[in-house]
């Protein structure tokens, strides 16, 4: 298997874009002047759900009857073109037509993670994703695991073309854990020695799952 890499970059027309396209927006502002704004907004957005939800992330919290493992989460590595990296992010995905976003992320965990819930134990509001650039939105659904015993990681079923680490993470630890690869990503990088096909892109942390931990960390720190 060989490492994902950008082979080329060109301009697309948005006639011949298959899952985006370009909008320009005219608005008046504050003051009633009137003012041109240029956005991206996704073509699959399906009619399910309330305001036409476009996907879901899903954070999970992992833990045992015998607390053989202290509360988790599952955090993914995945490439993304866009970025030329691998980003660092929670499990997520689009909504099917006809789904809820609860089942969605039921789905979505599974798929990506192999791990099934066992409950919703909240499901967010509609939340947007860079709002200068995109009309794309998300709920953010939190998913309850319980396993039996000792952590085991379960078979994940990616769909074809999807390649994707899991990683079972302390949420007590998880804003270190995510410091870390910063330090990963220099890891690669040896003066004098060329490495064939870009091997070591390096990773990058995805801004709402830096957030969370970010949070979480400074709640814990502030009791």
């Amino acid at each position: 298997m060989i490492t994902p890499k950008v082979i080329s970059s060109t301009q697309l027309a948005a006639a011949d874009a298959k899952w985006i396209t370009l909008k320009k927006i005219a608005y008046l502002d504050a003051e009633g002047q009137e003012r041109l704004w240029e956005c991206a907004e996704r073509k699959t957005r399906k009619s399910t759900g309330i305001d036409g939800i476009s996907a879901v992330a899903v954070l999970a919290i992992l833990r045992s009857k015998t607390s053989a493992f202290p509360a988790s989460t599952i955090v993914i590595e995945q490439y993304r073109p866009p970025i030329d990296k691998f980003i660092v992010e929670l499990p997520a995905g689009l909504i099917d037509e006809g789904e809820t976003p609860e089942q969605a992320a039921i789905r979505e965990l599974e798929e990506e993670t192999g791990f099934k819930a066992d409950s919703v134990i909240e499901s967010s509001p509609v939340v947007v994703v860079d709002p200068g650039m995109t009309n794309a939105n998300m709920k953010l659904v939190v998913l309850g695991v319980v396993l039996d015993d000792k952590l085991e990681l379960p078979d994940q079923k990616l769909e074809a073309g999807e390649f994707i680490v899991r990683r079972v993470v302390e949420l007590s630890k998880l804003n270190s854990e995510l410091k870390d690869y910063d330090t990963k990503a220099c890891c690669w990088i040896r003066p004098r020695q060329i490495y064939v096909n870009k091997i070591f892109q390096g990773f990058v942390v995805d801004a709402r799952l830096s957030h969370f931990a970010s949070g979480y960390d400074l709640a814990a720190r502030l009791k």
